[in-house]
């Protein structure tokens, strides 16, 4: 505990940096402040001392030396007037001093956060394509938004009131000790009680808090899921399986604050009852004191007030922890993100030249250790080939394209381009070079022309239309009543499935890298489509190294060379009259389609069994 504790506050203090200085003010602020608003009661019990006949009230030496001045050679109507105008300019000023510890904390908690924020976002940027697809999108929202609030909150209110409260404490303390010692030990006997039960309490609530915060990510989570995939639910009518879904997690959410609740309910009850008995002792003692002359009424006021304003920072330090306890689990969280190593810890340097002759040199990859997804794949393809890749799903195609791109790498063998392994070549720089497009591709709440110049924002207007024709989509959009300028809602909502790879293959045709891989990002166009992209394509001065991954053969047959993978090997390699000419898996397919375009009705009975028994 107290080492999750240290490193905390050696977190905190390492993102204030820059703002520590505003910090540092608002205590400066906080202690003048408090100090000045503390000699307030001293002003009363001076008028009451002098109204009940005290010969020699006393008072703090300095401002008893001030409302002496007050008082002398003056009608009690003057003297009364000239307290009443000190009060107000202490409250006046210790007012203004409030006002600027305020201020300046919540500036030096704002520029704090935004270095969080800040920080934290860049760090999901850098963490790698593993660490995403395994983490939850709601609760990377929440660690980002939510969480970061309750450090803001923290350090916005209650690190001032922390060092409010430490003034307060020794400022009271050292003016009743100054009035009455005996009267101070009375006012502080029930004090330390209250400290040890807070403490005892802060380390239940914080487990309550994880609890209370891990339930709103889960939360968060299930709307994320059902507001982006809306379509899906609608479509099966599924709207009543995910509100209970989302009933069972909203119930545990509701569960886990109560169970928060009902752990503050139990300090606020207990704390309260512990400084009402404090107050009573006060009274009870005080008033008998002053009744026998022991001390005077005065002073019993001031003990009242002072022991009133110490339970104060007593109370709140119930608010206090609990606040703490929030942070401590957002912070916690913060760096459960920030501790996940960066996919650019292991990165190359260089920056080669790339043209685009790719060799795959007995590559293998598994997702769980001794299941391999790919198992000594070869594979040499020169400059310019297209390159088809057939096989059931899961066969490891995808994969094969991703550890292309250094998405993830490879458990053993290599991959080089130009005759460079991609290990020694800088990331940023190897996926400039390498487009993909994604079989369900994602397109931003943005124009069409937004999200096409989104590979290369500098563009121009000829280059953009030239690519949305080679892309077959530049007909598509000029129907649009916007046109190029029509908004696609987010993810590509109001567009059609074949819409949206269109504009995606037009996107990274923009880019125009020397290296380009269309993963099954046909299937959603129609054959004449399809045959129209391929054909411009193939048309295009510069040709890219292309690798086509699809499963409908029309789409493999025009490639240089296709590649079929089983089970992650590559079991068979060839064009498309070769392997037609052999048995095996792209020869049963072809048969199979070949029958479905001549049967129609036996389509769903071929979709079913095109890999069966694979």
């Amino acid at each position: 505990m107290e080492k999750k504790r240290n490193r905390t506050g050696a977190v905190l203090w390492q993102f204030m940096k820059g703002s520590r200085k505003w910090l540092a003010f608002s205590m400066i602020a906080s202690g003048c402040s408090t100090i000045l608003l503390m000699t307030r009661p001293l002003v009363i019990k001076y008028i009451l001392d002098v109204l009940s006949g005290e010969e020699h009230p006393g008072s703090i030496p300095v401002l008893g030396s001030v409302l002496d001045a007050f008082a002398a050679g003056r009608s009690l109507q003057g003297f009364l007037i000239l307290s009443s105008l000190c009060f107000i300019g202490i409250t006046a000023v210790g007012g203004l001093g409030m006002f600027f510890m305020s201020y300046l904390a919540a500036r030096a908690a704002e520029d704090t956060v935004e270095r969080m924020r800040g920080r934290l976002y860049d760090h999901i940027q850098d963490l790698s394509y593993i660490q995403h697809s395994t983490m939850d999108t709601g609760d990377f929202i929440q660690r980002c938004t939510s969480d970061i609030d309750t450090i803001k909150t923290f350090l916005s209110t209650q690190i001032a009131e922390i060092g409010r409260a430490l003034f307060l404490l020794v400022t009271v303390v050292s003016i009743m000790l100054a009035l009455d010692v005996r009267m101070t030990l009375i006012s502080m006997v029930l004090i330390p009680g209250i400290f040890i039960f807070s403490y005892i309490f802060f380390r239940k609530v914080r487990r309550r808090f994880t609890e209370t915060d891990e339930a709103e990510a889960a939360l968060t989570t299930v709307v994320q899921e059902h507001v982006s995939g809306i379509r899906v639910v609608r479509a099966f009518a599924r709207e009543t399986f995910e509100m209970r879904k989302y009933d069972v997690k909203n119930r545990y959410h509701s569960d886990t604050i109560y169970r928060l609740l009902r752990l503050l309910a139990w300090y606020w009850s207990i704390s309260d009852f512990v400084c009402l008995l404090q107050l009573s002792l006060v009274i009870i003692l005080g008033g008998y004191w002053a009744a026998l002359g022991i001390i005077s009424i005065g002073t019993f006021f001031a003990f009242f007030a002072y022991v009133e304003r110490l339970l104060w920072p007593v109370r709140q330090m119930g608010r206090i922890l609990t606040d703490m306890g929030k942070m401590h689990v957002a912070v916690d969280r913060m760096l459960h993100i920030l501790g996940q190593q960066s996919e650019y810890t292991v990165n190359g340097a260089e920056t080669p030249v790339i043209r685009g002759n790719v060799e795959f040199k007995d590559v293998s990859y598994a997702y769980v250790p001794g299941h391999p997804v790919l198992d000594g794949v070869s594979l040499t393809v020169k400059q310019g080939e297209t390159i088809a890749i057939l096989g059931p799903t899961g066969s490891g195609k995808t994969t094969l394209m991703h550890l292309l791109t250094r998405l993830m790498e490879p458990d053993s063998g290599e991959i080089t381009i130009d005759g460079m392994n991609i290990r020694e070549m800088e990331k940023h720089w190897l996926r400039s070079h390498v487009g993909i497009v994604l079989q369900e591709p994602f397109l931003f709440n943005r124009t069409i022309r937004d999200n096409i110049a989104l590979a290369r924002i500098t563009a121009k207007e000829n280059e953009i239309l030239e690519t949305a024709a080679v892309a077959a989509v530049h007909d598509v959009i000029c129907q649009f009543d916007k046109g190029y300028e029509t908004p696609v809602g987010e993810g590509g909502v109001t567009l059609s499935g074949g819409q949206k790879q269109r504009i995606a293959i037009a996107r990274i045709l923009l880019k125009n890298p020397p290296i380009l891989i269309f993963d099954d990002s046909l299937s959603a166009v129609d054959t004449i489509t399809d045959e129209a992209i391929r054909s411009s394509l193939s048309r295009r001065a510069n040709r890219a190294t292309t690798f086509i991954i699809a499963h409908r053969v029309t789409t493999l047959a025009a490639a240089d060379r296709i590649i079929v993978i089983e089970h992650g090997r590559i079991t068979q390699v060839g064009t498309h009259e070769e392997l037609i000419a052999l048995q095996g898996l792209y020869k049963r397919i072809w048969d199979i389609q070949q029958q479905v375009e001549t049967s129609p009705e036996k389509t769903e009975e071929s979709g079913e069994h095109m890999y069966a028994g694979l």
